[in-house]
């Protein structure tokens, strides 16, 4: 018995069929909508104002790693570096 645990699974081949640009980008605008989303609720958290802070702090920085990743595909090249 193994005592690894896998936290993902890999994607089965019909999954993988998806990684044209068009499906990726739809899929990081989907993400860029939702973390966009998220942020916004996070900052109305009734936590301390530095876990608030920090939180939606983090968030944002997940929303410009992925505006850059769109970036690159949109380029088609690597964006410059933040």
């Amino acid at each position: 018995m193994s005592n690894v645990v896998l936290f993902r699974r890999p994607a089965p081949p019909a999954a993988r069929a998806r990684c044209d640009v068009i499906s990726v980008a739809d899929d990081l605008f989907a993400t860029l909508d939702g973390l966009q989303d998220l942020a916004e609720r996070a900052a109305l958290m009734g936590r301390p104002a530095i876990e608030v802070e920090r939180t939606v702090r983090n968030l944002r920085d997940a929303v410009g790693a992925l505006e850059r990743a769109l970036d690159c595909l949109g380029e088609g090249s690597e964006a410059a570096p933040a």
